[in-house]
């Protein structure tokens, strides 16, 4: 039977924990180039049901009257604002259920301010950037009107100079920050702990490449220099670091997998004889990994009952209904 145990990503486990508040802070401090200096200043919102494939992939916190939402990520998603922009809907009605605040009254309520960021350690190595939710407007856009005159005219500016084109009455920016290692030297010089992380993401990487990812995140492990910070609480917690390890890596693999095999155009077209085949080999080895049933119908394109069939022949039971977003 699968543990139905959600897992935190490595990145959350070291920077989400009550116990791991002074890494927090040090990360906030570089992030902001700020000098708070208090770990229990710190108020941890990360809201535990809110879960990417399975596993939890971001860490929220308030200080003072900053609300940051810090999310990693291993592949590049310029659909991030649009997801935050959800995920931050959640944080403040909880805040103001939490706070009994009167949205309703004649009164403007406060609020904290968003800090939105995304941690980017992904091996295409895309460089620092601002997405912004209006990019997703304006793709709608060209993707229904390709190449439409009368659109093309609507957009045309007015003789006062005004442009004709309804702006968005939502704004979401999120900056991306790329963190592996050798990247970003003076944000990782400011957290200490993140640089040390990148080191050893970079490490697993480059040991997996010649052997088994268990044997790869051990020696990492293993290799860790004496006076880093995070070196205790990793060796402490070695089972659990070596489990969200794994899982991590299968799903950056998988991900890689499909841009390879243009899963969209699959999608789009229909499934042929190749594609079906290469869908049930990846269910399979997901399968083998001990992901979730709703995670493998997302990234493969089967059917429930295709999933589940494969499972049986796997003696595997799958679980279902996790959180996915």
């Amino acid at each position: 039977m699968i543990n139905t145990k959600h897992k935190d990503r490595l990145f959350c486990f070291l920077f989400g924990r009550e116990e791991n508040k002074r890494w927090t802070l040090s990360l906030y401090n570089a992030v902001n180039h700020s000098f708070h200096t208090d770990p229990d200043s710190i108020q941890i919102t990360t809201m535990e049901d809110i879960l990417y494939m399975g596993m939890k992939n971001d860490v929220s916190f308030i200080i003072t009257d900053i609300m940051s939402i810090y999310e990693q990520q291993a592949t590049y998603n310029p659909n991030m604002p649009v997801r935050e922009l959800m995920y931050a809907a959640k944080l403040y009605d909880k805040y103001i259920h939490e706070n009994k605040l009167n949205i309703y009254g004649d009164t403007l309520v406060a609020l904290p301010i968003p800090k939105l960021v995304v941690f980017y350690n992904g091996q295409d190595n895309y460089m620092d950037r601002i997405l912004e939710l209006k990019d997703a407007f304006r793709a709608g856009k060209e993707k229904q009107n390709p190449g439409d005159t009368e659109a093309e005219e609507s957009r045309k500016p007015d003789p006062d100079g005004r442009s004709k084109e309804m702006e968005p009455d939502i704004a979401v920016r999120v900056r991306m920050l790329n963190i592996n290692y050798g990247q970003n030297k003076e944000l990782m010089d400011a957290c200490k702990p993140l640089g040390e992380y990148a080191w050893l993401i970079q490490r697993i990487r480059e040991y997996s490449k010649h052997k088994d990812i268990e044997e790869a995140v051990d020696q990492a492990i293993d290799e860790l220099p004496e006076d880093f910070e995070i070196r205790p609480f990793l060796v402490g917690h070695r089972a659990e670091v070596k489990s969200m390890c794994i899982t991590e890596y299968n799903e950056e693999e998988t991900m890689l997998l499909f841009k390879e095999q243009g899963r969209e155009e699959g999608r789009e077209e229909g499934i042929g004889i190749g594609e079906q085949n290469r869908a049930n080999e990846m269910a399979e080895r997901m399968i083998r990994a001990k992901e979730p049933g709703d995670k493998i119908v997302l990234y493969t394109g089967l059917g429930k009952e295709d999933v589940n069939k494969l499972a049986g022949s796997l003696n595997t039971i799958l679980v279902w209904n996790t959180v996915v977003e």
